[in-house]
């Protein structure tokens, strides 16, 4: 599926405590990272102003402008208490990019919500939106935004 513009900049509902003040990375940002291969601290953001905070949110996703953000990010952490961002392999073919299966931590996860999804409605939702699933179902996560994640997203 392609990328979409509307992705590189939608926050979630369930986001919406933090919107605005930035306190926390928001998801599109966070798959802006995947994909780029860059680590980001909370600490790092959190450096960073509101200003340079919301021209992230607003970065777009398009390969060019990706690899744009790769090194500015890069030249404003130099100067940055933790340092220079790291360097991370850039996601490349994760089930969140992919669409094509339903992946079992996903499936059963909803399933203990008592959400019924389905591979056809894995699919048929956007890069961002199996994107956030995949990250509010990672071992050691919370999960607490997990249950209105699906409902937005299946919604």
């Amino acid at each position: 599926m392609a990328r979409s513009s509307m992705s590189a900049s939608h926050c979630f509902a369930f986001e919406q405590d933090f919107i605005g003040t930035w306190r926390c990375i928001p998801l599109c940002v966070r798959r802006k990272l995947d994909l780029v291969g860059v680590k980001l601290k909370l600490s790092h953001w959190l450096a960073l102003s509101q200003r340079q905070r919301q021209a992230l949110v607003d970065w777009s996703d398009a390969a060019d402008a990706l690899d744009q953000m790769r090194q500015h990010l890069r030249t404003i952490s130099r100067e940055m208490a933790d340092g220079v961002v790291r360097d991370l392999p850039p996601a490349v073919d994760e089930p969140w990019q992919q669409g094509t299966a339903l992946p079992d931590e996903i499936h059963s996860a909803a399933e203990a919500r008592g959400v019924d999804l389905t591979p056809q409605q894995w699919a048929a939702i956007s890069e961002l939106d199996r994107f956030a699933l995949c990250k509010l179902v990672r071992p050691g996560h919370d999960h607490h935004n997990l249950e209105a994640a699906l409902s937005e997203v299946l919604g």
